[in-house]
């Protein structure tokens, strides 16, 4: 029988997981909107999330590598599937953020070159 401790352990990193994975989503519905900033404060969250997470997983690896909770738990190894596919969503959203934060800096730098030259002043 699983016990106690690896189920609580095991929805806990799923929440915090799937609230990092929420972050991230909504940073890259702000990428779509131009927002990077907003976007960088949503990653920030969805960072501080996954973290909890991590530990959570890294203490209860731990314990197991010490005789404490040993047992298989399909709930367990399905909460470490979902934190390492949301590592995956995060770090494809930060890089996303920075080539779209590049290409944005270089447009508006083209831009204001080109009122420049008609001698518009914004």
């Amino acid at each position: 029988m699983v016990s106690e401790i690896k189920i609580n352990d095991s929805m806990k990193i799923i929440l915090h997981a799937g609230n990092a994975r929420t972050h991230c989503m909504n940073a890259l519905k702000l990428i779509e909107q131009v927002d990077f900033q907003q976007a960088k404060g949503e990653m920030k969250l969805a960072n501080e999330e996954i973290v909890k997470a991590h530990h959570i997983q890294t203490n209860a690896i731990q314990d197991e590598t010490q005789g404490m909770t040993g047992e298989y738990s399909v709930l367990f190894a399905h909460a470490q599937d979902t934190l390492m596919t949301v590592y995956s969503e995060i770090n494809l959203t930060k890089r996303l953020l920075r080539i779209f934060s590049t290409y944005g800096n270089r447009l508006k730098i083209l831009e204001d070159k080109l009122l420049e030259d008609k001698g518009v002043d914004e």
